[in-house]
């Protein structure tokens, strides 16, 4: 009885869960950061800085 309550008490599937839910946090943010930087605004003012820099 004290092993299945030990058992049940640890935490050894908490680590995958920790991870799931990081790699979920950093595609949300690459999905928002790809968003951004598609955008009209960005892309124009990303070609600026390019056009300036050549100059």
């Amino acid at each position: 009885m004290r092993k299945l309550i030990a058992r049940l008490r640890g935490d050894a599937g908490m680590n995958t869960a920790e991870y799931a839910v990081g790699t979920l946090a950093a595609v949300a943010f690459a999905g928002i950061l790809l968003k951004v930087l598609t955008s009209g605004n960005v892309h124009a003012a990303l070609t600026a800085v390019i056009d300036r820099a050549l100059k």
